[in-house]
């Protein structure tokens, strides 16, 4: 179909339908008539960080969880590899943040040789896994020239998410046919304990994994399914699009209501309320309501269906957000680690306390004979950056967030074509969800940090050469 050459951009992306790739404008109507399946590298890309961890729902796949796991992020260096070989893509535009992140790269190689880190390979174990995470920042841009690449993969990861929601949702409705026959192994039955709640009828209800294995996770897929669900519903696609977008919509606010996750249910209003501002600030006033509606019902109509199959004590949990302090609240349940992390790490361990002290490259390749290393908790992203490179990570990656939401803010604001800034107002949204995760998780060394560099270079190569508004 294609010829994969480096010489020829075409492989890169979906050809246009029309026939003319350098075409500007970015129409409901063009995209309606967009092909249906994944197109190039890239969006093969997209799909492979659902597909390679789903791997891990089927049967007798925990034999092979370190493969998979690492495979998600190999993936990731394949796209730099292609990058840095194929002379012919562009790379005039850097992004912001880039020099930020090279730094943070530097100074973990130096952390490597820190005599606290827990081993050699798992240092470098460690390192490469922060490199993976954010070098699609500098790659994903060559391979993303113009808004319609954006959407195609924006449309991607809301079905690749919603499928995954809808499957978080049927695993607590029929667990008995979705649930995944085994779990991580690194659970004890004390986590898997603390995972389960009561249903209807005293049932036990595990709180649902999605297409993975660790109970719970199908919470970060649905936080990103609810915003774009809602999104795409009020573009101008076919009617029967649109419903399927709203459907993803409210499976991905229902699983997270049946993961008990209150962060991500207060992270999705939080998404939902930047996208709306950004559409204020357009003065979009009819979206706006369109959206407002919308998302106040889905928000309902999940709790409402959520609370039939998994039970009164899932109005219960997410009450409490209403019914209790917040500020309490928080510091009960990650606020405790926030504080650890600034009052003791950071003056114990100002340039960080050695690489995989905490983590899974501690509990894959950390040398656990080594007593002078040894393993320090840490949930909350700020403890993980003092842990890894003390106040010198802490401040590098900081910057390098700050200046690519300040990035992604000023495109919403600023290009000129209405649906330019739609489409930067909705990575904003996603993007502006994971920098909340950072106070209740630990966002950049996962997925979802790879997600976030990820749509950070898609949409700067997308919208780097487009007119601006004066």
């Amino acid at each position: 179909m294609y010829d994969a050459r480096p010489d020829d951009p075409s492989w890169r992306a979906a050809p246009d339908p029309d026939g003319d790739e350098h075409d500007p404008e970015i129409t409901d109507e063009a995209l309606d008539r967009e092909p249906a399946l994944p197109q190039g590298f890239l969006e093969w890309f997209v799909v492979s960080q659902t597909v390679i961890p789903a791997m891990l729902y089927l049967p007798g796949s925990q034999a092979y969880r370190l493969p998979l796991r690492v495979g998600a992020y190999v993936v990731a260096f394949i796209g730099f590899a292609i990058w840095w070989f194929d002379r012919s893509a562009p790379n005039d535009d850097r992004h912001p943040s880039q020099r930020w992140l090279a730094l943070v790269l530097l100074y973990l190689t130096l952390m490597i040789f820190h005599p606290l880190t827990s081993s050699l390979l798992a240092g470098v174990a460690q390192t490469l896994l922060y490199a993976a995470i954010f070098l699609p920042v500098f790659w994903a841009p060559a391979f993303v020239t113009e808004p319609r690449q954006l959407v195609r993969l924006l449309a991607i990861l809301l079905v690749c998410n919603g499928i995954n929601s809808m499957v978080g949702v049927l695993q607590v409705y029929d667990p008995e046919r979705f649930m995944p026959s085994q779990l991580s192994l690194a659970l004890s039955r004390t986590a898997l304990a603390a995972a389960t709640y009561i249903g209807p009828d005293g049932r036990p209800i595990l709180r649902p994994p999605g297409l993975f294995d660790t109970p719970g996770a199908v919470c970060g897929p649905g936080t990103v399914a609810a915003l774009l669900g809602l999104v795409f519903a009020l573009e101008k696609f076919a009617w029967w699009k649109r419903a399927i977008a709203l459907m993803f919509s409210l499976a991905g606010i229902s699983a997270i209501y049946l993961s008990h996750v209150r962060a991500n249910f207060v992270v999705t209003l939080g998404m939902m309320a930047v996208y709306a501002a950004a559409l204020l600030f357009q003065n979009q006033k009819a979206r706006l309501t369109a959206f407002a509606s919308l998302g106040a019902g889905v928000v309902v109509v999940g709790l409402t269906a959520s609370t039939v199959i998994g039970g009164e004590s899932i109005r219960q949990r997410f009450s409490t957000l209403l019914a209790e302090d917040p500020r309490s609240l928080y510091y009960a349940s990650r606020g405790q680690q926030l504080e650890t992390g600034f009052a003791e790490l950071a003056s114990q361990y100002p340039f960080g306390a050695g690489l995989a002290r905490w983590g899974m490259m501690r509990g894959y390749f950390g040398d656990r004979s080594n007593l002078e290393s040894t393993e320090i908790w840490a949930e909350v992203q700020p403890s993980g950056w003092l842990l890894d490179g003390g106040l010198v990570l802490l401040g590098l990656y900081s910057l390098a967030l700050a200046f690519a939401a300040w990035y992604e803010w000023r495109l919403a604001m600023s290009l000129a074509a209405q649906e330019d800034r739609f489409w930067a107002a909705t990575v904003a949204a996603v993007n502006i969800g994971t920098l909340a995760l950072v106070f209740s998780f630990v966002p950049f060394i996962t997925q979802v940090g790879l997600q976030y560099w990820f749509l950070e270079g898609a949409l700067h190569g997308a919208m780097t050469r487009r007119p601006r508004r004066t």
